[in-house]
């Protein structure tokens, strides 16, 4: 099999291999697509938190983008883990040289764990010019929160929450509903045209580690590959509810999902 395009990925290191660009990596090769990387930041963590983060030179990060594309051009970008300003700013002067249209950002802002992977001043610079550089923006409930300084109880508040980050410049929005407590998820994505709703019934585990790096991946993927962005949206939920739903239960807190669940080994490899 060969790869059907060719992914960018724009992220922070986890160590434990659930989140971060070990995730993308392994999602972006399950779909079928060639991952290339540059990384923002290496964090020492496991399934129970964060132990430290050690911040990559802003400078190096530009280079890794310009220098990696220069030679493979990306089909599709992925951007998560931005911690800081100059991070965002770098990233932004070297995607304007890259010009590659399908980009999309999962606004990384806390660990499972609890913590915190972006500063106050990151957020304001996101908001003011990096969500309008960007084609979706995937943020969970407590991230649209952050980002429209507002509380989301319900679907509506969803909607709400979505429409201000239009306002704010996005193009396409997916609020992500796996936070709230219900017997079903429900993911919206809103643009100034229209507005979906995936519905889709919640697994009960613990072992969701790294759930949003997956889901942007396997979205940019399908995106990549010319799917138009609600079939992209749909595919990218239905392959991470299938992954969530192998429940690996690695480690002793928040799991890793199964990111090669959409994978066939040949007999020859078995």
């Amino acid at each position: 099999m060969k790869p059907k395009s060719k992914i960018l990925i724009i992220a922070g290191s986890d160590s434990s291999g659930g989140a971060g660009i070990q995730a993308d990596i392994k999602t972006v090769t399950a779909l079928g697509g060639y991952a290339m990387t540059a990384v923002t930041a290496i964090t020492a963590q496991n399934t129970t938190g964060v132990n430290s983060v050690i911040s990559i030179n802003p400078i190096e990060i530009e280079k890794q983008i310009l220098f990696t594309c220069k030679d493979i051009k990306p089909n599709g970008v992925k951007i998560g883990m931005l911690h800081s300003s100059q991070v965002i700013q770098s990233v932004l002067k070297a995607l304007k040289k890259v010009k590659t249209s399908k980009i999309v950002l999962d606004p990384v802002m806390v660990a499972k764990g609890g913590t915190r992977l972006i500063n106050k001043s990151a957020i304001k610079v996101l908001k003011k010019k990096l969500i309008k550089e960007i084609y979706l923006i995937t943020p969970n409930i407590p991230e649209a929160e952050i980002l429209t300084n507002t509380k989301i109880k319900n679907l509506k508040d969803m909607i709400r929450a979505g429409n201000i980050l239009l306002q704010l410049g996005a193009k396409n929005v997916l609020v992500k509903g796996g936070h709230k407590k219900t017997k079903y998820i429900e993911d919206i994505l809103l643009n100034r045209k229209e507005v979906k709703i995936f519905k889709n019934k919640k697994i009960n585990t613990r072992n969701t580690h790294g759930t949003g790096c997956a889901l942007s991946s396997a979205i940019t993927t399908f995106l990549s590959c010319g799917k138009p962005l609600k079939k992209s949206c749909e595919l990218g939920i239905k392959y991470v509810n299938q992954a969530i739903g192998s429940n690996l239960n690695y480690g002793k807190g928040h799991g890793p999902i199964n990111h090669l669940n959409s994978i066939l080994i040949d007999k020859k490899f078995r």
